[in-house]
């Protein structure tokens, strides 16, 4: 089994529109797919710098002078960089999704499929857990959390399961997770909605949209004019930060004018509609069906 087989490779090298002699930016390295893709387009003068907060990435570190691998989150890239003397850059890619290995590696608990402690945390080092999540939150505040970034449309009946199910012994485990909700999960769309409650306990208990805010923020700060940047995403929360950042340079979308009437955006859309998998790709890798790619280019 790959580590993680990368989603629309060739879109993304193609989007990223590589210079051989530019620095690069992987945010996402997971098994390295898109970073040795990158390599090699580069020449001996170029350079990646590539990030991933889980430590069992680091197995996949690639063996060249060009190459760097951070065990750091992308939320702090620009302080990384510059760290290691890099202030500028020609292309920024991120893969926001959750690699297979994450998936498939039980004791992870990003499985709704196969039982394993209630994790959930790209990075092992930080302490808050899905398990303290479940087992601490209010019923007010589980709610929310589900509504918001799990989109469910019974996320206060399930909030409700999920405190009564602790207050009898304490959810420790993804099927302690499942059975607790069992009762509020529509027949036939059961994984489903099991699919969006881990997502949104995962999206909190590792702060990902505030981390994918931040990316996008200092990515055109670090940009040099007309570098790129390709951010592939899995999920509308995900896709509608995006897709605002790249056509407004804010979250919200709203586009500012100067006193003339022309926009003040930092970016231009390379591509004009969203790049999704094609049908050979959704054949061969099941898991590339929900992803979106966009590609924008620093004025």
């Amino acid at each position: 089994m790959d580590y993680h087989l990368p989603v629309m490779l060739n879109e993304c090298i193609e989007g990223l529109d590589i210079r051989p002699d530019g620095t690069y930016v992987d945010a996402t390295f997971g098994g390295g797919g898109h970073s040795r893709a990158i390599l090699s387009q580069l020449g001996p003068e170029g350079r990646l710098i590539a990030f991933d907060q889980d430590e069992d990435a680091l197995a996949n570190a690639l063996d060249d002078p060009r190459f760097m691998l951070l065990n750091e989150n992308f939320r702090y890239m620009k302080s990384f960089l510059r760290l290691n003397g890099v202030r500028s850059v020609n292309g920024v890619l991120a893969d926001l999704g959750v690699s297979s290995h994450q998936f498939d590696v039980a004791e992870r608990g990003f499985s709704t499929r196969m039982e394993g402690e209630l994790d959930l945390r790209m990075d092992r080092r930080q302490e808050l857990t899905a398990k303290e999540l479940v087992n601490t939150a209010d019923e007010a505040e589980l709610a929310r959390i589900l509504r918001l970034y799990g989109e469910l449309p019974n996320a206060a009946q399930m909030a409700r399961a999920i405190c009564r199910a602790r207050m009898e012994r304490e959810i420790v485990t993804t099927f302690d997770l499942r059975d607790a909700v069992s009762r509020h999960l529509p027949r036939g769309a059961e994984n489903k909605y099991l699919a969006m409650l881990f997502q949104a306990l995962r999206i909190e208990v590792n702060g990902e949209l505030d981390a994918l805010k931040a990316l996008l923020q200092q990515a055109v700060e670090l940009l040099e004019p007309e570098g790129r940047l390709v951010v592939m995403s899995y999920h509308s929360l995900e896709d509608r930060l995006v897709k605002n950042f790249f056509r407004a340079g804010n979250f919200e979308g709203e586009v500012e004018k100067d006193f003339y009437g022309n926009p003040i955006v930092p970016l231009v859309l390379v591509t004009r509609k969203v790049i999704t998998p094609g049908q050979e790709e959704l054949q061969s890798n099941p898991r590339s069906r929900s992803a979106r790619l966009r590609v924008a280019q620093k004025k």
